[in-house]
């Protein structure tokens, strides 16, 4: 399946994705949309991605739903970059130790091309429908090791740039 193929709203709804976690994800897709005018990226791979970021959110709401959401869409058939959006934008991602320290499963699940990030950092800063600061979002993460809030600090820092 080609990326100008996939429609996500209505795949949401397919899933059982509750219209507040639909609206999150329009929320998180406007936003990263912003980086996306500024940076050498595919935008149309970003905006899908960004509205398909929390499709496994109709399963669990738990950390878990990166890697869940990224097997819907491997089950649907969407394109690999697709699945890898959603796999990676977890806070800044979790290496394949921290997926094994939360019983996930041990895959870097850590962002890497542009297109991640931007979603990743994008749904940092998207707080429901709303928009936060990054010093808003780690305060809200204060729980999480401090390897992972830096991660989330060093993405903000690469990915504003483009704002």
């Amino acid at each position: 399946m080609k990326i100008s193929d996939i429609d996500p709203i209505p795949l949401l709804k397919k899933s059982g994705c509750p219209d507040n976690v639909i609206e999150h994800c329009i929320a998180v897709r406007d936003l990263a949309m912003v980086f996306a005018r500024n940076a050498p990226v595919d935008k149309e791979l970003v905006e899908k991605g960004a509205l398909l970021h929390d499709i496994g959110r109709c399963r669990t709401h738990s950390i878990a739903h990166g890697q869940v959401g990224a097997e819907i869409c491997r089950d649907y058939g969407l394109p690999e970059e697709i699945c890898r959006i959603v796999e990676t934008h977890i806070g800044a991602g979790l290496t394949a130790e921290e997926c094994r320290r939360e019983g996930l499963k041990p895959v870097d699940c850590v962002p890497k091309t542009l297109e991640e990030k931007i979603v990743a950092h994008a749904d940092n800063l998207i707080k429901g429908t709303k928009e936060i600061t990054i010093d808003e979002r780690l305060d809200h993460s204060a729980n999480l090791p401090e390897a992972a809030r830096k991660r989330m600090k060093d993405l903000s820092d690469e990915i504003e740039k483009y704002r």
